[in-house]
């Protein structure tokens, strides 16, 4: 195995920019704009014309560019041949609900695997035209300019952010005990409603720490290499190493990451706890 160059990085990071900006300018026509809006299956998970026309932009630049590497995306699923060691992870519109209702808060998530281990990663935020970039050993930015992770030592002077899944309703492993634990233990604990914008939240030190359950590959494979580039940390609930398609993640800046593992693993999922919209 040949772990890509930095030139081949640096190359492929121009490539997902380019992609990430096409669909970032897509995204914007649709803003205010949909005609209809589509349920998946679970209440709550949407889809729209804008993620469609999106997927469709980055996958025009990636098929032009890197014809023979493989695609993951939220939409489509699966694309193109298994036998290739880069994987790319798409979420096209990472906040859709929030897209839905026009609350200024989603993105365009693009990051890259080789060998399982996420190596690159755009994150574009078309509303507020912020664009995060980082690859390994290049380093993390923000509209090209370098960014770090939050200095924040003790738990009880961070603020943290984090989701609860599409699921939560029909089950208690749904984060809602987490989110009080953790809330009464910091400054506060906010929620965003999209995971890629949360990751690079942490990379840039807007906040100290993120966690979060039912997550897939294409919510954070590009915002996991911001993090670690950006000198903060990433792993499972634990601590042990993060495990992509496990559903859970945490990533701090690195000195309050003990502590929040701690504290995961003191608490225990709701109880008792009945949805009064679920008949029956």
């Amino acid at each position: 195995m040949h772990l890509p160059t930095s030139t081949q990085l640096q190359n492929l990071l121009d490539i997902a920019t380019e992609a990430a900006l096409a669909a970032g300018a897509i995204l914007q026509t649709y803003l205010g704009k949909l005609e209809e809006i589509e349920e998946k299956g679970r209440p709550g998970d949407l889809l729209t014309a804008a993620d469609k026309a999106s997927e469709v932009a980055i996958l025009d630049v990636l098929r032009r560019h890197v014809p023979d590497q493989p695609i993951l995306t939220e939409e489509s699923g699966q694309l193109g041949t298994t036998e290739s060691e880069y994987l790319w992870a798409i979420d096209p519109l990472d906040g859709t609900t929030n897209f839905a209702h026009q609350y200024p808060f989603f993105a365009v998530s693009i990051g890259l695997l080789f060998a399982g281990i996420p190596c690159m990663g755009v994150i574009f935020d078309p509303f507020h035209n912020e664009l995060y970039r980082a690859a390994k050993g290049l380093g993390a930015t923000k509209n090209r300019h370098p960014i770090r992770v939050s200095q924040t030592t003790e738990l009880n002077k961070s603020l943290l952010v984090t989701g609860f899944a599409y699921d939560r309703r029909e089950t208690a492993d749904n984060n809602y005990a987490e989110f009080c634990h953790l809330t009464h233990l910091t400054q506060g604990v906010r929620r965003s409603g999209s995971a890629s914008l949360d990751l690079a939240g942490v990379a840039m030190g807007r906040v100290d720490g993120y966690w979060e359950r039912g997550i897939s590959i294409w919510d954070i494979a590009a915002g996991v290499v911001l993090v670690e580039e950006a000198g903060g940390k990433v792993t499972a609930y634990d601590g042990s190493p993060l495990q992509l398609r496990s559903g859970r993640i945490l990533a701090t800046n690195g000195y309050i990451h003990d502590s929040i593992s701690t504290e995961l693993g003191r608490v225990s999922p709701l109880t008792g706890w009945e949805n009064p919209l679920v008949k029956r």
